[in-house]
């Protein structure tokens, strides 16, 4: 068995639907118990205060903000060498889930922001290039909706995926290539002197647990939906030229 047997939307399709519901499943039970174990059942920090319980939504949204576009550069070099149209339609399904993700940790940082730096924005390197990656999303998307060929629009936004992974790099990493900036450290490290406790610590790993199987789980439904929409287009040519 070869992972490229995936490739075949019919294959996919098959094994997709299986996968859906048993993934579906374990999002809820992760995204429940995550999200209700760390806002009420974690103490308030001795210096953030309840605003502590902001990295329950914002930590995992960013990660997966992040995260969403480098499965969107994978596929997309997928499509330039080896051209599978599934690969191609996954990444242009992922787009709009990774920006809903970069929203979500940009207006959640807002929130944890303004109490702690005083203010709601600072032109941070890290929210800098967060805010440049949330640009990128929208000119992914945009492009793919302004162009009709379609193999045409997934060369076009492979290439643009590739330009745009590396603001996605210095959103992951932007506190380490400058010292300066408002931005604290990474919330989960190797270092436990960098970690958050414990109490705080696995709580975080089951919603980030949720967050990851929710992007899988509607890339997967939004994948399976530009397959049929593809069809549905070569149908309505066949009907056309018939």
């Amino acid at each position: 068995m070869s992972i490229w047997e995936y490739a075949n939307p019919k294959k996919f399709m098959q094994t997709s639907a299986g996968l859906l519901p048993l993934v579906w499943g374990v999002t809820v039970i992760c995204l429940v118990v995550g999200l209700i174990w760390g806002f009420f059942f974690t103490p308030d920090d001795f210096r953030q205060g309840s605003t502590v319980k902001i990295i329950y939504l914002h930590v995992p949204s960013a990660m997966m903000a992040i995260n969403a576009w480098v499965m969107m550069l994978v596929t997309s070099l997928i499509w330039l060498i080896r051209r599978h149209h599934v690969s191609a339609l996954a990444a242009k399904a992922a787009a709009p889930v990774g920006l809903t993700f970069t929203m979500i940790a940009l207006v959640t940082g807002a929130f944890w922001g303004q109490p702690m730096w005083g203010t709601w924005w600072a032109w941070d390197p890290r929210l800098t290039s967060f805010l440049i990656l949330t640009l990128f999303y929208l000119g992914y998307i945009a492009l793919w909706e302004a162009i009709e060929n379609p193999d045409t629009a997934a060369d076009l936004t492979a290439v643009l995926c590739l330009v745009g992974s590396v603001f996605a790099l210095l959103s992951r990493y932007a506190v380490l290539f400058w010292n300066q900036g408002l931005h604290q450290g990474a919330s989960l490290s190797l270092d436990k002197e960098e970690n958050v406790a414990d109490v705080f610590w696995f709580p975080l790993l089951v919603c980030i647990a949720g967050f990851v199987l929710l992007f899988v789980a509607l890339v997967l439904m939004r994948t399976r939906t530009e397959i049929r929409a593809r069809r549905l287009q070569a149908l309505l040519a066949r009907e056309r030229l018939a």
